[in-house]
């Protein structure tokens, strides 16, 4: 039997909760999901040449930012985005060298191109691969028993909760609202970096977002202040529509119009001059960073979906908290699973779930929704592998 243990607790109170989500074109964001793309386009060639998923970890990405002069209806990208990637990768395969870096580089191409609209990819980044070996003995884990269960090839854990709450739910949407495309074309000046942090108090929620306007779509400053009321106002709406709870929304509040100093930008992204990245630093599995709930510090992001579980426990843990909220009379579900390194990944070296509100027969019925996850977690690699799971 696996060592599962679950709990009913009483539900954690805060009188002040904070949550934040950094968007699509925020630096970290980007390292993450750049991350995502290289350990994608690796498996599937490592699938359709050797017909299995190699050792890789591509989740060591930084960005370096670029310099930039902003200006309306116009400006330039002085100095380039530098992005490096970095982590282990199987290159030598036999007497074949896979080419590991050019696949690499293709596929954060491919992927800047097709998010951030208003970079040039051609000319505003600079993408460099440094992919390495992967190390002898974490290669042996990954090798060993391959056609049988994966073994663990760290010692980490993943944690996992549902439902997400009022505030946790408006932050998230408020960038998706923000980003999604056909509101990007509409008003094509808004940015794909945005940050948008919530507050909870005891008199409703604060709702501060900065987000990255682009300058080549507006003619001066008259304009600028017009597009920003123009989204104060939608944005104002959609929170009315979304929440019942009284909303203040605080919007680019660094602006300075008597000395012409707003948020503006050239691509849409601080990047492109001071802001600074790297994988792992930004939101957790759920979308959301929740100092008021528990959570893994792991960078899931880039990591490989066959036996790294600081990647696979962690989204197990989310999906089996919210599958256990779904089927069963709980309010709240909260999953915490602990690999062991050589352990075989069906089988933790521990796993806790707590439930509120739950009595013994959900307790027995979560044990078994955690039991039969884990029998079944191979499952999760083609779900990574087709980018059916979202890691950030």
């Amino acid at each position: 039997m696996r060592n599962i243990h679950v709990e009913t607790i009483q539900k954690p109170m805060h009188d002040v909760e904070f949550v934040e989500r950094k968007g699509l074109g925020h630096p970290d964001t980007i390292c993450d999901a750049l991350g995502e793309e290289v350990s994608k386009a690796l498996c599937l060639e490592y699938i359709n040449r050797f017909g299995a998923i190699l050792h890789h970890n591509a989740d060591k990405i930084t960005l370096v930012a670029g310099m930039s002069s902003p200006k309306f209806g116009a400006g330039e990208v002085i100095s380039p985005i530098y992005i490096m990637l970095a982590g282990r990768a199987t290159q030598n395969v036999g007497s074949e060298l896979f080419p590991v870096q050019e696949i690499a580089i293709q596929a954060c191409n491919d992927y800047l191109e097709k998010n951030l609209f208003a970079l040039d990819v051609s000319t505003n980044v600079d993408l460099d691969s440094k992919l390495g070996q992967g190390s002898t003995d974490l290669q042996s884990v990954f090798e060993r028993k391959k056609t049988a269960m994966p073994l663990c090839n760290d010692t980490s854990f993943g944690i996992g909760y549902a439902p997400l709450n009022e505030l946790e739910s408006l932050v998230y949407d408020v960038e998706q609202f923000l980003t999604a495309e056909g509101y990007r074309k509409k008003n094509p000046f808004i940015g794909e970096d945005v940050k948008v942090m919530g507050l909870r108090k005891s008199d409703g929620y604060v709702i501060t977002v900065a987000d990255a306007f682009i300058g080549r779509y507006l003619s001066d400053l008259n304009d600028y202040k017009e597009m920003k009321q123009k989204t104060i106002d939608e944005l104002n709406e959609f929170i009315k529509r979304e929440s019942e709870s009284p909303v203040d929304l605080i919007f680019n509040n660094c602006d300075d119009y008597a000395n012409e100093s707003v948020y503006l930008t050239v691509t849409g992204l601080s990047a492109e001059n001071g802001d600074d990245g790297a994988i792992g630093r930004g939101n957790r599995i759920n979308g959301l960073i929740t100092p008021n709930r528990p959570m893994s510090l792991e960078a899931v992001a880039g990591k490989n979906p066959v036996n790294h579980t600081g990647k696979i426990y962690n989204i197990l843990a989310h999906r089996t908290a919210e599958q256990i909220v779904d089927e069963l009379s709980v309010s709240e579900a909260y999953v915490k699973i602990l690999s062991g390194i050589g352990m075989r990944i069906d089988e933790p070296m521990a796993a806790s779930v707590q439930l509120v509100g739950a009595g013994n027969e959900e307790e027995k019925a979560a044990f078994d929704i955690l039991d039969y996850n884990l029998q079944e977690i191979q499952a999760l690699t083609r779900l990574f592998v087709d980018g059916k799971i979202k890691t950030f």
